[in-house]
């Protein structure tokens, strides 16, 4: 099986090496970039063809002719125009998947040739460790069979999630997002030790391993957040002093609102495209 991969971001960059550390042939893999010096890198990195439209202006269509899989991982304003420049090399059972926020598989299908397979996916970057979460609707033409080649992209690398295509905005605010928001609180961790008088490395090595190790405690299926959270909240303990000063300051309602507004500007995104 050939599977192109159009742009090596961080997303796509994710995906590939997610699927080179589940085992995936390399030689049945190749990507395109922009330039030379990143395509070098690219090689260099994850052990496969890449190929760069600077040195090649056809890189894109040629990756995609004869490819079971072409995955779009640009940013999501240059998706249709993508789409609309590998049209002609496509297959028709070529399955196209994007990675990208904000661009409806309409959009794209209207981009593409009449009854391509289309899968919009909203992956996460954790897919370089094993430990990603990908949300993937399928588009009008895509068949059972497709819509499966589309998951096994990500199978080996994390969990996936088939949703109705109107929730992969909200599936973006939770975990396409979310890496952002534990890294996010590592770092204030760390800045909070420091106030308290910690060394800066301590701090953020403290807080670096605290948030690693809580993510995997809940790595394993069945485990509730809110169990654990209550079996290291002693009563009147030093852990149940800091949860409550976080909710009494309405840490739940940043969440929500950080959430929502991670949904809604997937949904400008999509204005914005015309999609």
């Amino acid at each position: 099986m050939k599977i192109a991969m159009l742009g090596l971001g961080n997303m796509n960059g994710a995906i590939l090496a997610g699927m080179l550390a589940a085992g995936s042939d390399p030689a049945g893999l190749c990507a395109t970039v922009h330039s030379e010096d990143s395509a070098r890198a690219g090689e260099e990195r994850y052990g496969v063809a890449v190929h760069s439209t600077e040195r090649d202006p056809e890189a894109n269509r040629n990756a995609a002719s004869g490819a079971d899989v072409v995955v779009l991982g640009v940013k999501p304003r240059y998706i249709l125009t993508l789409c609309r420049e590998i049209s002609a090399a496509l297959a028709p059972e070529t399955v196209v998947v994007s990675v990208a926020a904000g661009i409806t598989t309409g959009a794209m299908e209207r981009n593409l040739p009449e009854g391509q397979p289309v899968v919009r996916t909203m992956p996460n970057t954790p897919l370089t460790v094993g430990m990603g979460a990908v949300g993937l609707a399928g588009g009008r033409a895509v068949t059972e069979e497709q819509l499966a080649l589309a998951e096994g992209l990500f199978a080996g690398s994390g969990s996936v999630h088939r949703v109705a295509e109107e929730q992969i905005d909200a599936v973006a605010a939770v975990s396409g997002s979310g890496p952002a928001y534990a890294f996010l609180l590592a770092e204030l961790m760390a800045a909070g030790g420091v106030e308290l008088g910690l060394d800066e490395s301590l701090a953020r090595d403290l807080a670096r391993s605290t948030v690693a190790g809580a993510g995997r405690m809940l790595a394993d299926p069945g485990v509730d957040p809110a169990a654990l959270r209550r079996a290291v909240t002693s009563p009147n303990g030093t852990t149940e002093a800091a949860v409550n000063s976080f909710l009494e300051a309405g840490l739940a309602g940043l969440i929500a609102d950080g959430m929502r507004a991670s949904a809604a500007r997937g949904r400008q995104i999509s204005e914005e495209s015309g999609a």
